[in-house]
């Protein structure tokens, strides 16, 4: 039996976990009509089957798009069409042996429409067999089937009887009655892409099982075997055990892969170790519930396999935006699988992708945690260090997102967690996504952040005194998600009294008559440890407050006189006493009145912190693109009792400790932002400050130039477009009213030396060597203590043997 199956399941999505087997995606493709010699080419709106991911292919894995290539759809709850979405021509080389190249895909969501325009540059024609793929990843879920193996033979795609449309899906005929919007409508086609078998020359090696009899078997768990189940030939590389837990990890069954697509056994790293993890966004909308996330996942694999001819899907894991971690390519989670996900640098890396586009928004915090946790257990099972770098062989040559080159076969170092476009021209994983990497980073290797002891129960502020030998709470926060925190130690004079969970942010101890000082120490689950600030308490033996009490008016001592009954008159016959019986007097004395007892009421702290310097902002030097200008913000918060934190609330959320005094941050250029910050102490109190600030780009088609220049073209650029020159004293000057300006060049080996002019004033010689090549690198800046007009001036010095200089404009702060 020749050919791909396609079962259409009930509409709906899936659940996280699925697991009652595989589920079926279809996908059609329609040819783009080519014109304007072979520049330009198109696809008019139409009317289509249902689909939710899309991608442009071509005939020739190698080939790359330098134009711009738009979509638009239609949905089908909605009936409106989306705004133009722009695709990258420039996805990868993807899987060695591979016969169609293609854009990222992707997701649009459940739609019924489609529009397409596409452009090369004029210089350069469009690939050949260019086409439209959309993908129906199925909904619902499928009934269990056995092993692909036993199901049918491997398919040859050269069959033209495995399609159910026309066998050409290039050259479509245009009579054809394939489902259509109008009889003006080239066909649609369903299918796989003809001659997948075609082969390139492969830049990378992998360690390749012998052949088997089937792919690996479901297990029917929603987390899956760590080991993949395959024939007795096959050749499994050992699972090491991590230094780290392993986080829960849905199997490929729990998100519906239909095995029978990808029926060759995995691949392996040919020196069965991890050394870097590669971070990836899937560049699709974010616009899709996490329920979703199994079919996304579908339409990926099925893009992957069916549409670029790839074995299976290229990344190694995937993360949605509620943190749940999926298996990617096959071969087992805990064994270092080979993956196509970092041309050139696959075979020592594992890559981890989020689904979604992050150049704009920033991935949650649940998807950040599992890429933190899960690189750190990947990493964990090699000794590799998440905060380290690592030194990787070059399986090509390239230039990456920041136009450093290097040769097939050169040694690269990069942080052992890095991104996409450290290792490849691409915008992966956004610049969102990879302004984030350092705090990934940190998760991942420890360790714990942003900790702070926020209240000791009684002790609101140091100093303040508890009773002795009675539980006293201690209450703790720290940025670190606790998933990533083994435990937390409080710490009595620098010893552990109380150890609980990482997930805990409190514990009870008892302290002994005396005064402590009192911490908290996390303990990551890398081992590394951070410790809090302190508190010193005063430990009583007697409650340390009481009533000042005045017992009631005591009447003075009074005195009692007796006086004995009147002695009757001598009467006839009875002789009287001898003597008469005297008064007597008793002294009666109140009881003894206790003395009064003195209470000492501490008043409550109820004056607020202050901002002893007001939030302000500078740039500061680093890679700048129109929506990440680096930015440095600066702040001083004191208190009179004890100052416990201070938080950055918009436009992003950021809380420091109280010895914190600056944070380095990005802007989006031309966009006023304005940047809150409250300051907290132990007792509540709170204070509130902001600063706003612009950041503009000047290009150098608007500075006063002197001497000789060149324009530059490059996607590399501010703009797209640069000035260079190498004559001695030429000059480019920038006027503008700001308070903080930074000079933006392109650097290299053979870069020269410029002087900086501020307002007349030479301020600084500034070298633009660099033994790599950098561009859009905000290399010098300064900054004034209030706006004001000002002037900025570089002048090339001529710098003997290499006197080219290459600026990219000017940022200033307003």
């Amino acid at each position: 039996m020749s050919g791909t199956l396609v079962v259409r399941g009930a509409t709906g999505g899936d659940g996280g976990d699925g697991g009652s087997g595989p589920v079926r995606t279809s996908a059609r493709t329609a040819a783009l009509t080519v014109a304007d010699g072979g520049t330009s080419a198109h696809l008019e709106r139409r009317s289509t089957e249902p689909f939710s991911m899309l991608g442009i292919t071509w005939a020739e894995s190698s080939a790359r798009v330098t134009g711009t290539i738009e979509v638009r759809t239609r949905s089908t709850a909605s009936h409106a069409w989306s705004k133009w979405l722009r695709l990258d021509g420039d996805s990868g080389e993807g899987e060695p042996g591979a016969s169609r190249g293609g854009t990222a895909p992707a997701w649009v969501g459940p739609s019924d429409g489609v529009e397409v325009r596409m452009s090369g540059r004029s210089s350069r024609r469009l690939p050949e067999d260019l086409r439209l793929d959309m993908i129906d990843p199925g909904g619902g879920t499928a009934s269990r089937m056995e092993p692909a193996g036993f199901v049918m033979d491997p398919t040859d795609p050269a069959d033209p009887t495995a399609t159910d449309g026309p066998a050409d899906t290039a050259s479509p005929d245009p009579s054809s009655s394939s489902a259509s919007a109008s009889p003006s409508d080239p066909p649609l086609t369903s299918g796989p892409p003809s001659d997948p078998t075609a082969t390139a020359v492969p830049t990378e090696t992998e360690t390749q099982p012998a052949t088997g009899s089937a792919s690996p078997s479901p297990t029917g768990s929603g987390t899956g075997p760590a080991t993949p189940t395959a024939s007795a030939s096959t050749t499994v590389p050992p699972a090491p055990a991590s230094t780290v837990p392993r986080p829960p990890i849905t199997s490929r069954e729990g998100w519906g892969a239909d095995e029978s697509i990808s029926p060759e056994e995995p691949g392996y790293l040919p020196g069965g170790k991890i050394k870097a993890v590669v971070l990836h966004h899937t560049a699709t909308s974010n616009d899709y519930g996490c329920a979703e996330a199994p079919a996304v996942i579908r339409a990926v694999y099925a893009y992957d396999v069916q549409q670029l001819t790839w074995k299976d899907i290229g990344y190694n894991f995937l993360v949605d935006k509620c943190g749940t971690i999926y298996e990617g390519r096959k071969g087992g989670v805990d064994r270092p699988v080979m993956g196509a996900h970092a041309y050139g640098f696959n075979s020592e890396t594992t890559g981890i992708a989020i689904i979604g586009d992050y150049s704009d928004a920033a991935p949650s915090r649940e998807a950040m945690t599992s890429v933190a946790r899960l690189a750190a257990w990947k990493l964990g099972q090699y000794g590799v260090d998440p905060t380290g770098t690592a030194t990787l062989t070059a399986g090509a040559s390239g230039p990456n997102y920041f136009r450093q080159t290097w040769a097939a076969g050169a040694k690269m170092t990069f942080p052992v967690i890095h991104g996409h476009r450290d290792g490849y021209n691409t915008v992966c994983p956004g610049d969102a996504y990879y302004a984030l990497l350092p705090t990934i980073r940190t998760w991942a290797g420890g360790a714990v952040e942003g900790l702070t002891l926020d209240s000791v129960t009684g002790a609101g502020a140091s100093g303040t005194a508890v009773l002795a030998d009675t539980p006293v709470t201690v209450k703790w926060s720290a940025s670190t998600p606790a998933d990533l925190v083994q435990e937390y130690d409080v710490l009595v004079d620098g010893e552990v009294a109380a150890t609980v969970a990482g997930t805990a942010t409190s514990a009870e101890v008892k302290l002994a008559p005396g005064t402590h000082r009192i911490a908290v120490q996390g303990v990551h689950q890398s081992g590394r440890t951070a410790v809090s600030a302190d508190v010193t308490v005063l430990a009583e033996t007697a409650p340390p407050t009481a009533e000042t009490t005045t017992p009631a008016a005591t009447a003075p001592p009074t005195t009692e006189i007796t006086t004995p009954a009147a002695t009757p008159s001598p009467t006839a016959g009875i002789t009287p006493p001898a003597t008469a019986t005297p008064p007597t007097t008793k002294a009666t004395t109140p009881a003894a009145t206790p003395l009064p007892t003195t209470k000492a009421t501490a008043p409550a702290d109820t004056t607020p912190p202050a901002f002893s310097t007001r939030p302000n902002l500078a740039l500061r030097t680093g890679t700048v693109s129109t929506t990440a200008v680096p930015l440095t913000l600066k702040w001083k918060a004191t208190d009179t009792v004890g100052l416990k934190e201070v938080r950055l609330t918009a436009p992003v959320a950021r809380t420091y400790g109280p010895t914190v005094t600056s944070a380095s941050l990005t802007a989006k250029s031309g966009v006023a932002t304005a940047w809150r910050m409250t300051a907290y102490d132990r007792a509540g109190n709170t204070a509130a400050a902001s600063v706003s600030g612009t950041p503009v780009i000047l290009q150098e088609s608007v500075a006063t130039r002197t001497g000789t220049w060149t324009s530059k073209s490059s996607s590399g650029y501010l703009g797209g477009k640069s000035y260079g020159s190498s004559t001695k004293n030429a000059s480019l000057s920038w006027t503008f009213t700001g308070r903080s300006a930074a000079l933006v060049v392109s650097r290299a080996a053979s870069s020269g030396q410029v002087y900086v002019y501020v307002d007349g004033r030479r301020t600084a010689t500034v070298d633009l060597r660099s033994t790599t090549t950098k561009y859009r690198d905000a290399v010098w800046t300064t900054t004034w203590t209030a706006s004001a007009k000002h002037t900025v001036k570089l002048v090339v010095v001529g710098t003997a043997g290499r006197p080219a200089v290459t600026t990219d404009g000017l940022v200033y702060l307003k």
